[in-house]
């Protein structure tokens, strides 16, 4: 039955899915870790270092929540702010 012309298809067909969604699923952690990366910069630059604990924090944020903190993190002065925000959308600081 291995052999089988239709065996060796309908697998082939499995495994062109199986790396399709592989890629899709890699590029979507790719780009996820350049958010990351991008608004671990932008914070870096507005507050100076940030503490190895929040940024395990942030990088365990929502694609979603990655954005909103893009844009509050213009609006903090302190680190305090940024622990304040990860409170607010329920991250433990």
């Amino acid at each position: 039955m291995r052999e089988s012309p239709l065996y060796q298809e309908i697998l082939q067909e499995g495994v062109q899915q199986g790396i399709q969604q592989g890629i899709q699923q890699g590029i979507q952690q790719g780009i996820q870790q350049g958010r990351v990366k991008l608004a671990l910069r932008q914070l870096t630059r507005r507050l100076g270092t940030v503490s190895p604990q929040l940024q395990a924090q942030i990088q365990q944020l929502s694609s979603s929540q990655v954005e909103a903190l893009g844009e509050a993190l213009l609006d903090f002065s302190t680190t305090q702010d940024l622990v304040a925000w990860l409170r607010s959308h329920q991250i433990n600081s």
